[in-house]
């Protein structure tokens, strides 16, 4: 039988069936390694699984992860040098940004930017709490909006609370695994609950075969929002950092660098001091947002201690 993890417990797995839509609580046989990559969970949410029933009704082992399509990765909160996947197999991925209570850095959503363009994902930020905001607050919200939709990423703004945006949400979702995610505080958990009709009956199907009681975002879970439409909640994250890739590389996931790649004199400029270096020359006319450039620094100097 083959199915998808919908769950993951740390030892156990619930595992939707592909065959039936049949949940199973399942474990995994032997020891499973990660090609070259360090991580502290081998399965995660959204991984296609082989498995063979064993012992009680609805339980299972797997015996096979499929072949990653891409997955969200980020530094393990457990172990040192260690990676967690968050989840895997996603059409497009949403964070959740908010500028006030609690403010989201511009180094927060550049590292998942990041992080989503390493791995070929789609990635939309949504705006969530405005609500809350008075005119300035706005008026900076679509300052910050221009800055990410000039370079190619969709923003949306919205309220949770007052369900301002979501009809626009919803359309997005139709006929794809979607992955939401930030902060916590930003009010994530009231936006997929909004979201996803029929959310406490969902968790409570889930719950039951999981042995928790409550829906509490300790791990990524997968909902199915209706036939071929799945969405995937993830605990709030304090900190994102980069996995996996070489200091040489980090510029070629902000594509408006990626753009001036060849513009370079030097083939192998890291766009810090460098003579001739065209990235630095955008900044200076403007041409690459400030923040963007710092958050490139930072990332960098991550690399570099991480050494």
């Amino acid at each position: 039988m083959t199915g998808i993890v919908i769950k993951s417990t740390g030892s156990w797995y619930l595992v939707r069936s592909l065959q039936g839509g049949q949940l199973y609580k399942c474990r995994l046989r032997g020891k499973f390694k990660n090609k070259g990559l360090k991580v502290s969970n081998p399965l995660a949410v959204g991984d296609e699984v082989t498995m063979e029933l064993e012992g009680g009704e609805h339980q299972a082992v797997i015996t096979e992860i499929k072949p990653r399509r891409n997955y969200i990765i980020r530094k393990s909160t457990h172990k040192a040098h260690h990676a967690h996947i968050v989840a895997s197999n996603l059409d497009v991925a949403y964070l959740v940004v908010t500028l006030v209570s609690p403010r989201t850095s511009f180094g927060f959503i550049d590292r998942f930017l990041v992080t989503a363009e390493a791995y070929q994902i789609p990635a939309t930020l949504l705006f969530n709490k405005i609500d809350l905001y008075d005119e300035e607050a706005l008026a900076y919200m679509n300052q910050v909006m221009g800055l990410y939709e000039r370079i190619g990423y969709p923003c949306l703004p919205l309220s949770a609370q007052t369900g301002e945006g979501l009809p626009e949400v919803q359309k997005l979702l139709t006929g794809k695994t979607s992955l939401f995610t930030g902060h916590s505080g930003v009010g994530k958990s009231t936006l997929v609950n909004a979201l996803v009709p029929d959310l406490a009956i969902k968790t409570q199907e889930i719950s039951s075969f999981s042995d928790k009681g409550v829906h509490t975002t300790t791990f990524a879970e997968m909902f199915e929002v209706e036939p071929g439409t799945y969405l995937i909640d993830t605990p709030g994250i304090k900190e994102l950092g980069v996995v996996e890739m070489k200091k040489e590389e980090i510029g070629h996931y902000f594509p408006e660098m990626r753009a001036l790649l060849n513009k370079c004199r030097f083939n192998n400029c890291i766009h810090i001091n460098e003579p001739g270096c065209a990235v630095q020359e955008a900044v200076k006319k403007g041409k690459i947002a400030l923040p963007r450039y710092e958050s490139y620094l930072s990332l960098l100097q991550d690399e570099d201690s991480h050494r």
